[in-house]
């Protein structure tokens, strides 16, 4: 699948925090294909991230602007708005876990549950389609990505070709079509 990334650079800065599960699964995992995917990004392991020194470094550090995507009743619709603030860093925090394990994340790390939340609307369903999603709106960390990358476009704090943004998902979708072709191959 790797052969298959095409690296998109970015202004802004993405921090994936895995939980240690989605580390364990597999090396070829959405975020894992997420963070070789954007020049700008790097993957955090682990549940509590409340005494982490390179986490905190990044919240604390007086340049930056932070952000977390997890939908909530408060969180910035970036369909509606746009985030950040003119000359910070922008900073989003991605949580590569299943729901349960990225709300029992945020709770264990309230340096990250007190950052802004940011979310979007959107009508596509999940092309992981061997996973069972908890709700139909519910999509995979590159999937997710993908839609950020599209509305950051949209707001003119990115400027990310249209070709390279379709390309953004070929290694999911190979991975996709990989799983299914070794599923149904077994039957």
């Amino acid at each position: 699948m790797c052969e298959h990334i095409t690296p998109i650079e970015t202004n802004t800065r993405f921090v994936i925090l895995m939980h240690p599960k989605e580390f364990r699964k597999t090396k070829n995992g959405t975020g894992h294909f997420t963070n070789l995917s954007l020049t700008n990004c790097e993957i955090f392991v682990g549940i509590d991230f409340s005494k982490h020194k390179e986490i905190n470094e990044i919240l604390h550090h007086p340049d930056n602007d932070c952000f977390v995507l997890y939908p909530s009743y408060n969180s910035i619709n970036l369909n509606e708005k746009s985030i950040g603030v003119k000359d910070k860093n922008r900073v989003l925090f991605l949580i590569d876990a299943t729901w349960p394990c990225s709300r029992a994340m945020l709770k264990a790390s309230p340096n990250l549950d007190r950052l802004a939340k940011v979310s979007f609307t959107h009508t596509k369903s999940s092309g992981f389609i061997f996973k069972e999603q908890p709700k139909e709106y519910c999509l995979s960390t590159m999937e997710s990505t993908l839609c950020l990358l599209k509305l950051l476009n949209i707001h003119h704090l990115e400027s990310i070709e249209e070709e390279k943004l379709k390309q953004f998902l070929t290694p999911f979708k190979l991975m996709v079509n990989y799983q299914l072709s070794y599923t149904s191959s077994n039957k």
